[in-house]
């Protein structure tokens, strides 16, 4: 109960320091990053090292990977019915593709679920959604933007990407079988618990409603494809077609329903794919994200 009041906190209270003058305006922007370049690669290091290697992994992982792609051939068939533009395309194909499996997903996963919860959450977003972005991610928002920087500049973006480095060095350890010492450990663990606290107060500064935007159909129309459609084909493909059940399951079709993810929408803002419609993907999406979560979680409690 405890981390779903942090949630709260932490998201009010970036939301109220929008209102204080002394903070700068892109004040997000640095806690984003610190989250990127310390908080995840940590959380990598101390969990991926440990992970036991078996088929059940396909499950969280299948999450991030078969959603992206339903993602993008569902926006891309309806661009080309309705002659979308590219840019348009793109952004919600990037911003409904990924789930904030992190940022929102660690807290809240690991206030229903428990530890346990928390390290299939690790899964689905490591070796998952963290991978799918750092390439795939990077590759879709090239392609329907422009001045991408060919192909050496996407694989240097891919490359340099510190969660996707810090995966790679700890899938590599766990290949061979090796973990830090304790006291490396212990700090990785004080790094990652940063996660929800920082993340969460770079949300709230960023939520922002804008009544008048020409987005608004597409915004419902994006949410609507990542809140209630995503999870629900995980939901059937999971539970009734593949007869698969455990908290392993449930924690995955869980972090399908999680909101769009930061780290999309900032890639799609920063390749020039519709910037305040990805805001608003985020804005919106986190908050009404809880009443949808809700409803997920007590269909799979009692399913």
């Amino acid at each position: 109960m405890d981390s779903i009041i942090l949630i709260f906190i932490c998201l009010f209270a970036g939301w109220g320091l929008q209102r204080v003058i002394t903070v700068p305006a892109n004040a997000h922007t640095a806690l984003n990053q610190f989250v990127i370049y310390i908080s995840l690669p940590a959380l990598s290091l101390f969990y991926i090292p440990k992970i036991q290697i078996s088929a059940g992994l396909l499950y969280p992982i299948g999450v991030a990977w078969l959603g992206f792609l339903l993602s993008w051939v569902f926006f891309a068939g309806l661009g080309r019915l309705f002659n979308w533009p590219k840019k348009l395309i793109g952004c919600l194909a990037i911003t409904a593709g990924f789930a904030n499996t992190s940022f929102v997903g660690f807290p809240v996963i690991e206030a229903l679920y428990g530890k346990e919860g928390l390290k299939t959450a690790i899964i689905v977003d490591q070796p998952g959604t963290f991978v799918v972005v750092s390439t795939f991610g990077i590759l879709l928002a090239a392609a329907y933007s422009k001045g991408s920087g060919g192909g050496s500049g996407i694989a240097r973006k891919i490359l340099l990407f510190p969660p996707f480095i810090a995966f790679v060095v700890a899938a590599c350890m766990n290949i061979f079988n090796y973990d830090f010492i304790d006291t490396v450990q212990s700090i990785f663990t004080r790094l990652g618990s940063t996660v929800t606290p920082v993340a969460l107060v770079a949300v709230g500064l960023q939520l922002k409603i804008e009544r008048k935007s020409r987005h608004w159909k597409f915004l419902w129309l994006g949410l609507f494809s990542k809140l209630i459609l995503m999870p629900l084909f995980f939901f059937i493909l999971y539970k009734i077609i593949l007869g698969a059940d455990g908290q392993m399951i449930d924690v995955s079709i869980m972090e399908a329903a999680m909101a769009p993810m930061i780290t999309a929408a900032i890639l799609a803002s920063a390749h020039g794919l519709k910037p305040r419609l990805a805001g608003m993907m985020i804005g919106i999406g986190i908050p009404l994200s809880f009443i949808t979560l809700a409803g997920w979680y007590f269909l799979l409690k009692y399913w």
